[in-house]
């Protein structure tokens, strides 16, 4: 789907979900209508709490020792997504968060999403102890405290004012 297209699929999906509530509606009646809505909720519910909390912490510990996301982390972000959309009423984010949990879905989606992003990434976290030696980036420019200074400038409307002014 084209980024271009995505506020038209936001404003037509309550339309969607309306939809298809009417017809499972008609088909099974109002109250088991009700009732698959609600245990899509808690089923949302019971997954995000078993699993979400663990596999968010375990994607920020990858994440802060420098490990490059890829396809190891597309599966727990995935189970997070379908937990969301099963919390979400309507049996449209329903099938989609079902179909999130089977495995060639979740390759297609890898296939799709490695193509589009680039990861960049840094072998080491900057330290002050690391800046000696590390090699320069050219689009980097780095300064020492006594090679910037920053002067007042009377002419902005912002010189001189303080948070609560």
């Amino acid at each position: 789907m084209r980024l271009t297209m995505l506020p038209a699929f936001i404003l037509l999906m309550p339309l969607a979900e309306i939809a298809g509530f009417v017809v499972v509606g008609k088909m099974i009646g109002l109250w088991l209508t009700l009732a698959l809505v609600l245990l899509s909720f808690i089923a949302g519910m019971t997954l995000l709490r078993r699993q979400g909390i663990g596999i968010l912490r375990r994607m920020q510990a990858e994440g802060q020792s420098g490990a490059l996301p890829g396809r190891e982390l597309l599966r727990p972000a995935m189970f997070v997504i379908a937990s969301l959309l099963l919390i979400i009423p309507g049996f449209i984010t329903d099938i989609i968060a079902i179909l999130m949990f089977i495995p060639p879905v979740r390759d297609l989606a890898w296939r799709y999403i490695s193509r589009r992003f680039v990861v960049v990434g840094s072998k080491g976290g900057f330290t002050a102890s690391s800046r000696p030696g590390r090699q320069s980036d050219p689009k980097v420019v780095d300064l020492d405290e006594e090679d910037y200074r920053r002067e007042p400038d009377g002419k902005s409307p912002w010189s001189g004012k303080h948070l609560g002014d």
